[in-house]
């Protein structure tokens, strides 16, 4: 992951945030309505585990989305901007974007349609259209009950074993990585090899995409970051990709 994306331990930042509300405005619960709406509706699902007929849906979003779509989007965000913008701020960004990309709409006619909304506040605050596919929201109903599983079965058998001594490999992340990035060029220790392969749902340009195993890797906190800032003998676990790692 970017440094906006994964601060990995970085000083000077403001304080977390430990606000316990999921959702502060009305607005950001729509916007994670139609997230879940297109992961459930994503063309993928029909090679998916488990099974979905898709394909029979009556739905006009053809396109492919996932979680991996949402955080590339706000991996490609200008620093400055992630840190400025609320949570689902971001995600509206990107859903945005992508819809505009995918040619569902131009930017000419959201830029058009916002600016209408913000000179009436009445049509803003207007409701929403009733009705809709009921094989629709069924399909959303399923996908939010049986989800779209990552797990495969394994290729080959795994490089690593328990105990092994690994490095985190120093690959560029390109437009998206599942790799923490102040983890690069540490070594840890293997502590779990998970059962299965595990898939990554598009290929990314650092190795990601095709089933491969996943390990949980012990690493000495005092290895990557100044003894002042973490305790005596403590670890700091974390799951890596097979791809991301080399032997010691």
């Amino acid at each position: 992951m970017k440094l906006q994306h994964n601060l990995g331990g970085l000083e000077g930042l403001d304080p977390i945030n430990t606000e316990t509300q999921v959702f502060v405005e009305p607005w950001e619960q729509r916007i994670f309505g139609i997230h879940t709406a297109m992961m459930a509706l994503s063309n993928h699902l029909g090679d998916s585990l488990p099974d979905y007929a898709i394909e029979a849906v009556p739905t006009e979003f053809k396109s492919f989305w996932t979680w991996g779509h949402l955080r590339m989007g706000a991996e490609g965000m200008h620093p400055f901007d992630y840190f400025r913008l609320r949570y689902y701020e971001k995600w509206l960004g990107g859903i945005s974007g992508f819809f505009i990309s995918e040619g569902y709409i131009t930017q000419e006619e959201l830029d058009a349609r916002t600016a209408e909304l913000l000179a009436d506040s009445e049509k803003a605050a207007a409701p929403l259209p009733s009705g809709g596919a009921a094989e629709i929201d069924a399909q959303v109903l399923k996908y939010l009950q049986e989800g779209d599983s990552p797990k495969r079965p394994l290729p080959e058998p795994p490089k690593f074993s328990v105990g092994d001594r690994v490095r985190v490999k120093n690959v560029s992340p390109g437009d998206h990585s599942r790799l923490p990035g102040h983890l690069k060029g540490y070594t840890a220790e293997v502590v779990l090899v998970y059962e299965g392969a595990f898939t990554y749902f598009f290929p990314t340009e650092d190795g990601i995409g095709v089933p491969m195993p996943v390990y949980s890797l012990a690493f000495k906190n005092e290895e990557i970051w100044p003894a002042s800032l973490t305790e005596p003998n403590a670890l700091y676990y974390n799951d890596i990709f097979e791809v991301y790692l080399e032997a010691v």
